[in-house]
């Protein structure tokens, strides 16, 4: 049996993350509003990504793994962008400093 972790875009274009052993179901649940969650209000949802594990505890891993990223690194993982993804996984305050260190080594 497989088992997903998948991120919905909510039509206020927030994101939603979540796991589940049936994937159409569970996103059937969400548009109908089946669901008192977070996308109850925020209908109708778009399956913005997913992907299978072989396990329940692998899905719900990468979720509570997803949930905790910032909406840029949401978004490129979405893009399947993996320089962005790589870039957005770096913390603020490093980018900011290799910024600030560049703009100083330009002409």
């Amino acid at each position: 049996m497989a088992f997903y972790c998948y991120i919905l875009r909510c039509s206020d274009g927030s994101y939603y993350t979540g796991h589940t052993d049936n994937l159409e179901h569970r996103i059937a649940q969400h548009q109908s509003g089946e669901l008192p969650c977070y996308t109850q209000a925020r209908r109708p949802v778009t399956l913005a990504w997913s992907q299978d594990f072989p396990s329940r505890h692998e899905a719900l891993t990468a979720e509570r793994q997803i949930k905790g990223w910032s909406r840029t690194k949401k978004a490129a993982l979405i893009a399947t962008d993996w320089t962005a993804l790589k870039e957005a996984a770096i913390p603020r305050a490093e980018r900011a400093l290799r910024l600030r260190r560049k703009r100083r080594s330009l002409p």
